[in-house]
């Protein structure tokens, strides 16, 4: 396909932007536009969601059923997805807005929750 048809008007506007919408998602143009994105398909995406859930209910699992005594596991860390980190960085920040004068710390994780808790949450 020669993209100087266009101007030479032997294809449409409206076929172009047909043949543009629907490129493959390995084209070098969907890569360009949607970096590492283009690569993961809504298979991918559901995919990772399914392993970090796992992973969830496992370190649940096992911060119940651990002695009191023992150290507490690691939270689990989750599947790095495209668009986490700048540059291909997982451990890099996110940029965030600043928080109004007196607005809670939304940027600090949450406290995990103690053996204690899980256990009154799932009985």
């Amino acid at each position: 396909m020669d993209l100087l048809d266009w101007h030479r008007g032997r294809l449409s506007s409206r076929r172009l932007a047909v043949l543009v919408k629907h490129m493959p998602r390995d084209s070098a143009l969907l890569s360009e536009t949607d970096g590492e994105a283009a690569d993961w398909s809504t298979t991918d995406y559901l995919l990772a969601a399914v392993v970090d859930h796992l992973a969830a209910a496992n370190w649940m699992f096992a911060s119940v059923h651990s002695d009191e005594d023992a150290d507490p596991p690691e939270r689990p860390v989750p599947v790095p997805r495209p668009g986490d980190g700048a540059a291909g960085s997982v451990d890099a920040p996110r940029p965030t807005a600043p928080a109004p004068a007196g607005a809670p710390d939304r940027d600090r994780a949450p406290d995990p929750p103690s053996p204690a808790e899980l256990a009154r949450f799932f009985s």
